[in-house]
């Protein structure tokens, strides 16, 4: 405990003088504007990095754990419910993708020709 209170009181002790490494403050309005346009010119330079960098080595490591922990720990007992409604309405799912596949594939062939047909027209109306 005596110990703990002696940390306490020399980190105390220190810490007013961290604030003692710290800049003049500027002394005219200019020298203030000068100092914020260079410190939002390093800010628009680097923040895009140092933003990607906390997302790859902060972020996203805690939710890729956090990730695997929920799918070790709950995925078997999902699954347990989900794979039978699945396999009841896999055919389902199946038929109806075929279906709208050969309908999207028919009106691909009916709306393209139209689309780029009005586009050279608008183009060739534009060059004129």
């Amino acid at each position: 405990m005596k110990k703990a209170i002696t940390i306490f009181i020399f980190i105390s002790l220190l810490l007013p003088f961290f604030s003692l490494a710290q800049a003049d403050p500027p002394g005219t309005l200019e020298e203030a504007r000068e100092t914020g346009e260079r410190a939002l010119q390093i800010g628009e330079r680097e923040l895009p990095g140092i933003i990607r960098q906390i997302w790859e080595n902060e972020i996203f490591p805690v939710w890729l754990s956090m990730w695997n922990w929920l799918k070790a720990k709950t995925w078997s007992k999902i699954e347990i419910w989900v794979t039978p409604e699945y396999e009841k309405r896999k055919q389902y799912f199946e038929d109806d993708f075929e279906q709208e596949k050969e309908e999207l594939k028919e009106e691909i062939k009916t709306e393209v020709p139209k689309v780029t047909r009005s586009l050279w027209e608008k183009f060739k109306e534009l060059i004129k």
